[in-house]
């Protein structure tokens, strides 16, 4: 399969909606400084440190994936809906994304109010997003959910959906877009891009200081969607178009990694330290309805990856084509995680 062009951020695909061909673009912003070093910061859920290091320059979602972009996926890769790629939520429930879903099962389509078109997607499981990831890598192919659109390509899913089966699932490694990695997601959100130094800020909005929650216009920095002495934009759109804190992105160039909505990673983490089902994949970031401890760089938290839930929604990266990250492996540094004494 011929990769697409490494930090392209459009391919094409034709709608089921119109004959006219377009592309669901997904911009993104580069990465770089190869092989910082991780952060010190202890983190305060489970007293364990080290993150952020990433040993390749990586391409990060300037913004959560919206309810357009999400609608546009629906349409491609489900008219039938064969893995539930859908939530009756989306459009039932008053902080879901409002897409609607229209039809019967073979002919379903999709469309968004446009008041929630650039507002983050919700009720995604871990599993959704992965097949989005997929169906980006596969050039947005239009399909019944296969092997070609959304099971394989930067996962194998191939049908998965349990918590145990989404548990197992690692990143291939010819994958192109992806779920971001947790130190993918750390790095993108918290370091202060100055070269290969350990350096971090608290809060993903280029800041050290607790931010503002206002959704002035111009933006005067260092704010965002959280719970605050009162909801932001609160009801009944609860959350902010992405890149409304236009003034308050990362040292990167992302936006919105703090507050709206919690996004997945691909960390597995098994708090309880018993079996598989016991275990969990990585979130960060926070949501609209909670506290600004959320959106710390300290606070790492996790959720069934099988679950959808109305303040979890999601965000994509583009990695390496795989030669790059062979090169890198043989000369990289491998920074261990541990936990702090």
């Amino acid at each position: 399969m011929k990769k697409p062009e490494k930090f392209a951020i459009l391919t094409m695909s034709a709608s089921i909606l119109s004959s006219a061909v377009f592309a669901t673009v997904v911009e993104t912003v580069p990465v770089n400084n190869i092989n910082n070093l991780p952060d010190t910061e202890i983190m305060s859920t489970d007293g364990t440190t080290g993150y952020g290091s990433v040993r390749y320059e990586y391409a990060m979602g300037k913004f959560e994936v919206t309810a357009s972009q999400y609608a546009e996926f629906l349409n491609a890769v489900a008219v039938t809906d064969t893995y539930g790629l859908y939530n009756l939520e989306m459009w039932s429930s008053a902080v879901g994304s409002k897409i609607q879903q229209s039809g019967a099962p073979g002919s379903f389509s999709y469309s968004v109010v446009s008041e929630s078109a650039d507002r983050p997607a919700n009720f995604v499981s871990w599993g959704d997003a992965a097949r989005f990831a997929n169906w980006m890598h596969n050039g947005q192919p239009t399909g019944a959910q296969g092997l070609a659109t959304t099971e394989d390509g930067s996962y194998f899913l191939d049908g998965a959906l349990t918590r145990v089966e989404l548990l197992t699932i690692a990143r291939e490694p010819d994958a192109t877009w992806v779920i971001p990695s947790e130190d993918e997601w750390y790095k993108a959100a918290y370091h202060k891009n100055d070269g290969v130094t350990g350096n971090y800020f608290n809060y993903p909005t280029s800041s050290d200081a607790v931010p503002g929650n206002s959704l002035a216009d111009p933006d005067p920095g260092n704010t965002a969607t959280y719970l605050t002495g009162g909801f932001v934009p609160g009801p009944p759109l609860w959350k902010s178009e992405v890149g409304d804190h236009e003034n308050s992105g990362s040292p990167y160039g992302t936006f919105d990694q703090g507050g709206n909505v919690w996004e997945w990673n691909e960390a597995f983490l098994d708090p309880s330290g018993g079996s598989i089902t016991d275990a969990f994949r990585g979130l960060r970031g926070g949501d609209y309805s909670n506290s600004s401890g959320s959106l710390h760089a300290d606070f790492r938290s996790s959720y069934d990856p099988s679950s959808e839930q109305l303040f979890i929604g999601f965000r994509v990266a583009q990695v390496p084509e795989p030669a790059t990250l062979t090169l890198l492996a043989l000369g990289g540094v491998a920074f261990l995680r541990r936990r702090a004494s």
